[in-house]
C-alpha cells in the first residue's frame, strides 16, 4: 500500500515538473528563433553556392576573366557578397541567442520557478532596444529579399530560354552581360541562341543548379522576414508584460510600506498603553 502511494506521488511529481518545464519555455521566441536560424542557414548556404555557380557560368560560357590589379569587377562584387553572407550568418546567430534569452527572462513561468524578480529600468530598456533592432533587421531582410529576387528573375529568363529551345530556335536572341551591368560597355560578352556555347550551358548542371539555389536563398530570406515579424510580436508582448509588471511592483511596494507603517503605529500605541497601565 505504501509502495503504491509512493509511486503515485512520484508520478504526480514528475507530471508537475514536466508541466512547469513546458510552461517555462517562451514558445513564441523559441519558434521565431528556429525559423530565423532555418531562414538564415538556407539563405547563407544556398546563396554562397549560387554565387560560386554564377562565377563558374561566367568563366566557362561567357569567358569573363578577372580584372588585373585592384580594379573592381563582377568577381570582386561576388567576393564581397560572400563576405556579407559570412557576416550575416555570424551576426544573426548571436542576435537569435539574445532574443531567445530575453524571452526566457520575461516569461511569467520563469518568474514562478525562480521566485519574484524586480522589474528594473534596465530590463525595460533592453527590451525596447531589442524591439528597435528587430524592426531595423526586419527592414534589412526586406531589402535582402528584394535584392535576391533580381538574380532569380535573371536566371529564370535564361532557364526559360533553355527549356524552350525549340521555340526560340528560329529567333536570334542573345544574352548580353552588358544589359545586366556585369561587364563594361566596351566589353562584349554574350551568348546567342543556336550557338554551341548556348547549348552547352543549357545542357550543363551549373545553370539549373544555380537557378534553384537562388530560389532557395530567396525562400530563406522570406523565412527570415517572417521570423523578424514573429520576434516583433513577441517583444511587443514582453514589453507590455514588463510595463504592467512594473506598475504592479510599484503598487505592491507602496502597499507593503503602508502596511508596515500601520503595523508600527499599532505596535507603538500598544507599548504606550502598556506603559500607561503599568
Amino acid at each position: 500500500m505504501e509502495e503504491n502511494m509512493d509511486e503515485s506521488q512520484s508520478q504526480k511529481g514528475c507530471k508537475e515538473c514536466c508541466e512547469r518545464c513546458v510552461g517555462s519555455l517562451p514558445w513564441a521566441s523559441l519558434i521565431a528563433t528556429i525559423l530565423l536560424y532555418m531562414g538564415v542557414a538556407l539563405f547563407c548556404g544556398c546563396g554562397h553556392e549560387a554565387l560560386s555557380g554564377t562565377v563558374t557560368i561566367l568563366q566557362n560560357y561567357f569567358e569573363v576573366i578577372r580584372a588585373p590589379g585592384d580594379s573592381v569587377d563582377v568577381f570582386t562584387i561576388i567576393d564581397i557578397l560572400k563576405y556579407i553572407i559570412y557576416g550575416l550568418a555570424a551576426g544573426f546567430f548571436v542576435f537569435g541567442v539574445l532574443l531567445l534569452v530575453e524571452g526566457f527572462f520575461t516569461t511569467g513561468a520563469i518568474r514562478d520557478l525562480y521566485g519574484e524578480f524586480k522589474i528594473t529600468a534596465c530590463g525595460r530598456c533592453l527590451t525596447a532596444f531589442l524591439m528597435f533592432l528587430a524592426y531595423l533587421f526586419f527592414l534589412i531582410w526586406l531589402g535582402v529579399t528584394a535584392f535576391t529576387s533580381l538574380p532569380v528573375f535573371m536566371f529564370f529568363n535564361v532557364w526559360s530560354m533553355c527549356q524552350n529551345t525549340t521555340t526560340v530556335e528560329g529567333a536570334n536572341l542573345c544574352l548580353d552581360l552588358r544589359q545586366f551591368g556585369a561587364v563594361t560597355i566596351s566589353e562584349e560578352r554574350k551568348v546567342c541562341t543556336g550557338s554551341e556555347k548556348f547549348f552547352k550551358m543549357c545542357d550543363s548542371n551549373e545553370l539549373d543548379l544555380t537557378f534553384h539555389l537562388f530560389v532557395c536563398a530567396l525562400a530563406g530570406a522570406g523565412a527570415a522576414v517572417i521570423a523578424m515579424v514573429h520576434f516583433l510580436m513577441a517583444l511587443a508582448a514582453n514589453w507590455g508584460y514588463l510595463k504592467d509588471a512594473s506598475r504592479m511592483q510599484k503598487y505592491e511596494d507602496i502597499k507593503s510600506k503602508e502596511e508596515q507603517e500601520l503595523h508600527d503605529i499599532h505596535s507603538t500605541r500598544s507599548k504606550e498603553r502598556l506603559n500607561a497601565y503599568t
